[in-house]
């Protein structure tokens, strides 16, 4: 992969950026932020001013009108000279000519290009699940991506008739939903093929507490078992699995994955391995062309191998390292992934990646604030903190700067939790 950089930033260049959620709108900001002269184009086919995407399993389910949490204010937009064409979907880069094409048949040249594009829901070939509709022929089963989404699953919910609700999929944007619908008096089942709900991106500890936090709620959690068809009758919709069991729901949730916006990229001739490929300033494998957020595989030095982040933060990282090296060719420090995930009363905080260890200490402050260190032999990979802001700062701060962990003093609950724990052993 190159890393050239070309003196090109006055009033007559482009900078054009294909997404405008998180990434994208983060990195326009931060390019005109970091002194960039030239127009910047953000362009989504998505109508609704950009808005924020965690809220949506959450706060939009839950607020009695569905209502979008904007990114930045219209005005916002304007104030920093930056185009928004919005609903408009992109069909071709040529990365040659430097010229993008719209479906409405525009072209728009670009010095530099941002590939923003994300993931969409994964709608797994289930039999019967394009037939699942109400009456009135709405589709009722639903993904959860966008605001439309959100906005489509909380009117189902309101004019359902006994509120049961089937999930499919028990990955954390199908169990934030549960903890919604649960607050909004629904009756839940969620149906995961694994033999735990999070079974890919967390330990049996984790997964045991959440799944014990679900239960108690009331939410019907049915693992090891593959949805195979969904059968109508009468005014219900009855999801049926491979072992013969059957669960009746007003409308269907779908959370089993996504997959990667990475067509556009593709057909440019980019590089594409599991993800856009791009390096340590997010570069593609032509120089002018950059890609961030969901869609891209980076090599990480802190973990020594190629991942792909789903996160809000990486994406925010992202598009300030893009803006700043297009802006000033310049590199921004490294980034250390986090997430988090509300459910209930409960705030999953984690920082680092988990993969890999070979060790894992529970450290339980109270039966409502935990925390789960990952370890590498002595290398701390990764920290969940429920309800343990302290233990996500003091992880963070462990991973970040690479330096040993006390184990010993981290078994011990008599001992507060402080910077006494970042000090070799």
């Amino acid at each position: 992969m190159q890393n050239t950089f070309t003196e090109q930033n006055d009033m007559d260049s482009n900078a054009v950026v294909i997404g405008a959620s998180h990434a994208g709108v983060n990195f326009a900001f931060n390019l005109r932020q970091q002194g960039w002269l030239g127009r910047i184009t953000l362009i989504d086919s998505d109508p609704e001013l950009p808005y924020h995407r965690p809220p949506l399993s959450k706060k939009t389910l839950q607020a009695s009108e569905a209502v979008s949490t904007p990114l930045k204010a219209e005005k916002a937009y304007t104030d920093n000279n930056l185009e928004l064409c919005l609903g408009q979907t992109v069909t071709a880069i040529d990365g040659e000519e430097k010229v993008i094409t719209l479906a409405c048949g525009r072209f728009i040249s670009f010095d530099k290009l941002v590939i923003a594009t994300g993931c969409s829901a994964f709608i797994p070939p289930i039999t019967g699940l394009d037939e699942t509709v109400d009456d009135a022929g709405n589709n009722q089963y639903f993904a959860m991506r966008t605001f439309a989404d959100a906005k489509a699953i909380k009117n189902a919910l309101n004019s359902s008739r006994d509120k049961q609700v089937v999930i499919i999929g028990g990955g954390y944007i199908g169990l934030e939903s549960a903890s919604s619908f649960v607050s909004l008096g629904a009756n839940v089942t969620v149906i995961e093929k694994q033999d735990k709900i999070l079974s890919r991106v967390t330990s049996a500890v984790m997964s045991d507490f959440l799944t014990e936090l679900h239960k108690t709620k009331g939410v019907s959690l049915q693992t090891s078992k593959d949805v195979v068809e969904i059968k109508h009758q009468s005014n219900k919709h009855i999801v049926v699995c491979g072992d013969g069991t059957q669960y009746p729901a007003d409308f269907i949730l779908v959370g089993v994955g996504v997959k990667l916006n990475t067509q556009l990229a593709s057909s440019a001739g980019l590089e594409v391995e599991q993800g856009i490929k791009v390096n340590d300033v997010c570069q593609t494998s032509h120089p002018d062309i950059f890609a961030i957020g969901d869609c891209t595989r980076h090599f990480s030095t802190l973990y020594n191998r190629w991942i792909r982040l789903e996160s809000v933060q990486n994406a925010v990282d992202q598009a300030k390292s893009a803006a700043l090296f297009i802006a000033k060719n310049q590199q921004g420090p490294s980034a250390v992934p986090w997430f988090w995930s509300d459910q209930y009363q409960y705030k999953l905080q984690i920082v680092g990646l988990s993969q890999g260890y070979n060790e894992l200490i529970v450290r339980e402050e109270t039966q409502e604030q935990f925390s789960v260190w990952y370890f590498h032999d002595d290398t701390l990979l990764c920290v969940e903190a429920v309800n343990s802001s302290k233990a996500y700062v003091l992880g963070t701060q462990a991973i970040k700067q690479r330096v040993s962990v006390n184990k010993s003093l981290l078994k011990d609950t008599a001992t507060a939790l402080s910077k006494t724990l970042l000090q070799s052993t």
